[in-house]
Formats: structure tokens, sequence, C-alpha cells
């Protein structure tokens, strides 16, 4: 600049100069990102421990996994529906035990009364009909081994939701929803399938399966099997058609129950000052974007 001229003359020839105005934008900029940091950082106070009771109810699935849940009036099939179901329930239960009975000619327990619900849903997507060798359906001894699996001290905070279709080949089941009623336990059941029912179909050949007559076996929801073992059990029946519904159903029937005391939860709980840093810094960018920055170039007046 001093071999142009002198040099207070040359700097006022720069257009929109302000002196030290690049060091106060980087400044800015600086600033701004560490307060955002600080901010990310959540930094929090002012905690107070609180007590929670927590209660909740023992709640056993029973879930039919005879073949005749492969059926495909509901898509697409119904033991993929009757899964889903219980998705959906698990994603409303909080404090509740749950666990898992499948059954078809014979029942297992697969998962004992537990609040993972992680193991649950793990379990869950690994029932099918090959998990029971003895085929059929026989609600009453999956009734039987739910009495068996809930705890025996209480005669109270007890569940079971038995879902099939109803195709039941154990005439005992409802005099034992009767018993498990008096011993404490409600019963509710959801139906799947439909009363016009659906072919059944060979998992290798994928042909219709054919009975004596040569005629192909028909799966149709049994209702009023479904029905008489929920009445015994005081408990509700629900068509599962849509199984949200369904799901929030069974939610708050369960939620309506008497709860199990599980004891006292504490925890704190603390204020978060994370904004107070986060508004500057937004204000320390919008006020560093407001300043000009240096011209690109400077029209010359060559005439």
């Amino acid at each position: 600049m001093k071999k142009i001229g002198e040099s207070h003359l040359v700097l006022t020839q720069f257009l929109g100069r302000i002196p030290g105005r690049i060091t106060l934008k980087a400044i800015l900029v600086i600033l701004a990102l560490s307060l955002a940091i600080v901010g990310a950082a959540n930094l929090q106070g002012g905690g107070k421990p609180e007590q929670v009771q927590r209660k909740g109810v023992d709640v056993l699935i029973a879930l039919d996994v005879s073949k005749s849940m492969l059926a495909q009036d509901l898509q697409p099939d119904r033991l993929t529906r009757a899964k889903q179901l219980i998705e959906r329930l698990l994603d409303k239960l909080h404090n509740d035990r749950v666990g898992l009975v499948i059954f078809a000619g014979r029942a297992y327990l697969q998962v004992p009364l537990t609040i993972d619900y992680s193991s649950m849903r793990m379990m869950l997507q690994n029932a099918r009909p090959d998990q029971v060798p003895t085929q059929g359906t026989v609600i009453g001894e999956a009734i039987d081994l739910a009495m068996k699996s809930f705890s025996q001290k209480e005669r109270k905070f007890k569940s079971l939701i038995i879902i099939s279709d109803g195709e039941d080949h154990d005439e005992s089941a409802i005099s034992k929803a009767k018993e498990a009623s008096e011993a404490g336990v409600i019963i509710h059941t959801i139906g799947v399938g439909s009363a016009q029912g659906a072919p059944l179909y060979d998992e290798i050949t994928h042909s219709a399966k054919l009975d004596e007559a040569g005629k192909p076996v028909i799966s149709k929801l049994n209702e009023e099997e479904l029905k008489s073992i929920a009445d015994k059990g005081q408990g509700t029946y629900s068509l599962l058609l849509n199984g949200a519904e369904s799901a929030s159903r069974l939610a708050a029937a369960i939620d309506g129950m008497e709860g199990r005391s599980l004891g006292t939860v504490t925890y704190t709980d603390y204020s978060s000052y994370f904004q107070y840093f986060l508004f500057p810094a937004l204000l320390l960018l919008l006020l560093e974007s407001l300043i000009p920055g240096a011209a690109s170039k400077r029209k010359w007046n060559t005439a």
C-alpha cells in the first residue's frame, strides 16, 4: 500500500472497510459454537427425589399355533395377525409381568412371567406350528398350564388371554375356565379367523388338504366356544379385525384390574438449562450474519 501512496489515503479507498471486522465475525462464530456445545451437553440442576408406587398384574398370553392358524381368511394368515396383536399389546403394557404359552395338541410354556418384554418379543417371533409336535387344539390344557404358571400365593392380579380360532378338540375347556375364574384368574379370548373359514394347505406341497371324502378341509372360526370360555372366565371376547383396536381394548381391561404393588421406585427430577446457551448462540450467529463481508470487487470510474 505504501508503493501505491499514503497508507491512510489508500485504506479509505477500500469499499465498506471496517477495521477488525473479520476478527469480530470470527469471535462471534467461536462464541456461538462454544455456547452450542455447552447447550448440547444439557446441563441440569435443582434435582429433587420423588417416589412413585408401581402396580401391575400378571398377564399370560396363550397363543394357538395349530396348523389351522395358517388359514388365510385373514391376511397374510391367522397366526401372523395374532402375533401382530400381541406386539401391539406389549407396546401398551408397562409395569405388568407377561408370559407366553403356545398350544396345539399340547401346551408349552415358552416365556415364564417376566418384565423383559424384549425376550417376550423374540420368543413370540419364533412361535410356529412345528414347535408343537402334537397337532389339534386343546384350550383346556393351555388353561391348566397357565394356572400352574401363575403365582399360587395370590388369588387375584392375574389375567389369561387366549388367542385362537376356537377349533377346540377338548370339551373340558369351559369347565376349566370356570375353575380358573374361581381361583382369581380373569380370562379374555380373541377370535382369529372368519365364520366362512378358509381351506388349509400343506406346508410342503402347497396343495389343499383333503378330508376322507376327498373334499378340501375348511377351517372355520368357532366363536361360540371362545365366547363361552370368556363368559365363564369373567372376561371379554373380541373378534380380531383391527389389531390396534383389539390391543387397546385388552390393555384397557388389564389397566382396569386391581394391580399388585410392585414396590416404590425413587427417581430424581432435574431441570434442564440447555435453552440458556442455545438461544444466545443463535443470536450470536444471527448477529454475525448481519455484519457485511468485504466487497468482492469495486467498480472504478474509468471515464
